[in-house]
């Protein structure tokens, strides 16, 4: 477009198909206004005059609402402001900068396939809808992707955090102006009850290692010697599961295991019991792990030792068993045998005591009450309530009460 009004502003949308298969008469024909028009999905540019100033350029949208929006936002102002319209970056290029950034501050490996993950059904998110840019994803097509997710309770919310952080790295690289997954509400969460194994579920499981067989029908073979190993530094120790099967010979000395190194720089042992010593030494074999080769992924270690504890609780007929409930049985059992909760909460990694008391502090209600118990038992060997309590003066003759 030429010419133009001086302190005139001529601005007006314009599509550029992006199909390369329509042929020159099929442009020709196609309707070029109306409600057929703008259900297109192709980029949509900005023509005309701004002032004296010519703009011919793409507003990096699809959505005509939007793309009219801001023409009007810049002809009120009478200026393209670079803050109204951010740099026109791709979903693909968006996650790819996200990704090398996480890398590089080091987030564990666990987390990076879960953004893997996430973005990945962003993408087949964005494909379905046409969308290519970061600026066309706003609150109601962050809601609709959520709406395609198949986790629930924790899951679910977790996935929610993992979106926002990605979206808040977008608006702090200045590539949209607003996190539009902030505004997305939190799912309602209902917390599963920890269930730690009773003292009878855990001798069937310790019963269900000796009997499990390998693949040659062989019970008390070496796998099976290890899997009891594992049970008993899972039991004794509250790792997670990858931690256990990862774990090195030379994190465990003086008959202690270190677990981690404190925010104040202090290292955290943990005292193993020697019978826990033994079946891990006898399972090591002078190797530099007790449960894993170190030429695997331990993502891909922790996950043939989950199917074989799977084995194990089926020997043992245990519902519901999964590696975790180890770790659980741990805390309860320093919490009934009154190890104080900020103790307990050291020794399970926690980040904070709160995270500790969501999930425990029904055991420490547990443990008060397992108290008023013990002193209801006390009261039958007390001679004053017994005298009270105990026959009749008639048959037993009348006993001086201590004052």
């Amino acid at each position: 477009m030429t010419g133009g009004v001086e302190g005139e502003h001529l601005l007006h949308e314009v599509t550029h198909h992006v199909n390369d298969l329509q042929t020159a008469r099929e442009r020709l024909h196609a309707p070029k206004r109306g409600a057929p028009y703008r259900r297109c999905r192709c980029p949509i540019w900005v023509d005309g005059f701004l002032g004296k100033q010519e703009i011919r350029k793409s507003l990096g949208l699809r959505d005509w609402e939007k793309a009219q929006s801001l023409i009007r936002e810049w002809e009120a102002s009478g200026e393209a402001r670079e803050d109204s319209a951010p740099v026109f970056v791709t979903l693909s290029d968006a996650c790819e900068q996200f990704t090398a950034d996480a890398k590089a501050r080091g987030l564990r490996q666990s987390t990076l396939r879960k953004y893997d993950l996430l973005f990945r059904q962003l993408k087949d998110f964005a494909a379905e809808f046409g969308l290519r840019f970061l600026r066309e994803f706003d609150v109601e097509k962050v809601r609709k992707f959520r709406g395609t997710w198949k986790t629930h309770n924790l899951a679910s919310l977790k996935k929610l955090e993992y979106l926002r952080a990605f979206f808040r790295f977008c608006v702090e690289s200045s590539w949209i102006l607003e996190n539009p997954a902030k505004k997305i509400k939190s799912p309602n969460i209902t917390d599963r009850p920890t269930m730690p194994f009773s003292q009878d579920e855990m001798i069937r499981i310790y019963a269900a290692c000796d009997e499990y067989k390998d693949c040659h029908d062989r019970t008390g073979q070496i796998h099976a010697r290890r899997l009891k190993a594992l049970v008993l530094l899972l039991r004794h120790s509250g790792l997670r599961i990858r931690d256990a099967v990862t774990l090195s010979r030379d994190r465990i000395a003086n008959g202690k295991l270190f677990l981690y190194t404190a925010k104040s720089g202090t290292p955290v042992y943990l005292p193993l019991p020697p019978f826990v010593l033994d079946a891990l030494e006898a399972v090591a074999r002078g190797a530099e792990f007790f449960f894993w080769t170190g030429k695997s992924k331990p993502e891909s270690a922790a996950s043939n030792w989950r199917r074989s504890l799977r084995e194990v609780f089926e020997l043992a007929g245990i519902q519901d068993g999964h590696p975790h409930r180890f770790r659980d049985t741990f805390a309860v059992e320093l919490l009934l045998q009154g190890v104080p909760m900020e103790r307990v909460s050291v020794l399970r990694g926690h980040s904070s005591l709160r995270v500790t008391e969501r999930h425990y502090s029904p055991w420490v209600r547990a443990r008060q009450k397992q108290l008023e118990e013990d002193v209801r038992r006390t009261w039958a060997a007390d001679p004053v309530l017994s005298g009270q309590t105990k026959g009749t003066p008639g048959v037993h003759g009348r006993r001086d009460l201590v004052n």
